[in-house]
């Protein structure tokens, strides 16, 4: 059976999608780590309306899959670009930039999505896949034929089983424990030894 693609959004639909994610974004980033952002806040932000939210995620699940799965190919599409346009120290300091945004957003909704679709969900499959082609382009590292990856430090065990075999998984949990590590990475020696790594269950 021939799959029937998903119709296409007009252009005003596409843009009230986007300023959406955009919003829960935006909030999920500056709320503390303990606030609940509800989708009437969400919708405030976007500047629409609730049943306009509801249109586009029908429940409060679908909008964070959406913005997961956004913050996980903005990381993707900022290796690619960073990689291909700075020199390799440069595009790793500014990819990280990148990465510590998704960090605390990925803060508010991680465990919620976890709960609900599962940590083997097609969501969850796709984000390490992409997570672990990203990281690896930007700060896989060699010394003494050694690779290293980031990982984020609430999911970093588990992240273990799902790299290439030879990579070790380096702990981190903010942007200067990322600094630290790729520093430590450079210098070899006693520096890396002393780094936290994580173990697969």
């Amino acid at each position: 059976m021939t799959e029937t693609a998903a119709p296409k959004l007009r252009a005003d639909a596409a843009r009230n999608r986007a300023r959406l994610v955009e919003a829960a974004r935006a909030l999920f980033l500056a709320a503390p780590a303990d606030a609940e952002v509800s989708l009437e806040q969400v919708a405030r932000e976007a500047g629409v309306g609730i049943g306009t939210l509801y249109r586009h995620f029908p429940n409060r699940l679908d909008l964070l899959e959406a913005v997961y799965r956004e913050e996980v190919d903005g990381l993707a599409q900022a290796a690619e670009e960073l990689s291909a346009a700075h020199p390799a120290g440069e595009g790793l300091a500014r990819w990280l930039d990148v990465f510590v945004d998704y960090a605390a957003t990925k803060k508010h909704i991680f465990h919620e999505l976890i709960e609900a679709t599962g940590r083997d969900s097609e969501l969850m499959t796709h984000s390490r896949a992409v997570m672990l082609g990203a990281a690896e382009k930007m700060v896989g590292a060699h010394d003494t034929g050694a690779r290293w990856f980031l990982a984020p430090a609430d999911n970093c065990d588990e992240v273990v089983g799902h790299v290439p075999d030879g990579l070790r998984v380096v702990r981190i949990s903010s942007l200067h424990d990322a600094r630290l590590a790729v520093e430590a990475i450079g210098a070899g020696g006693d520096a890396v030894s002393r780094l936290p790594t994580c173990r697969a269950h």
